[in-house]
């Protein structure tokens, strides 16, 4: 494994951040970085973005089906059930 820092973009707010990551992730990094003119840690950045967003997404999502939920939406498990034993047949 080998080391890398990841730097936020907004120079007034910047971090550094070490992990490890696998050679072999290195390298495509590094081959996607050459390709896109981009460094590692443009390309870093942008990976930690998508990845933060997505986790959000989800979670948002999680909390309003648990409110759902919680309210009374929803149908019982056996009906549920029930109805897709019906559309398998």
């Amino acid at each position: 494994m080998v080391l890398y820092d990841i730097m936020k973009t907004q120079p007034n707010n910047m971090r550094t951040v070490s992990f490890r990551l696998g050679a072999d992730k290195v390298v495509e990094l590094d081959k996607l970085g050459e390709a896109l003119a981009r460094d590692r840690s443009f390309l870093l950045n942008q990976a930690v973005d998508a990845y933060l967003d997505d986790q959000r997404w989800q979670l948002e999502h999680i909390k309003q089906a648990l409110r759902q939920a919680d309210s009374g939406m929803g149908k019982p498990h056996e009906e549920v059930v029930a109805k897709w034993r019906r559309r398998v047949r």
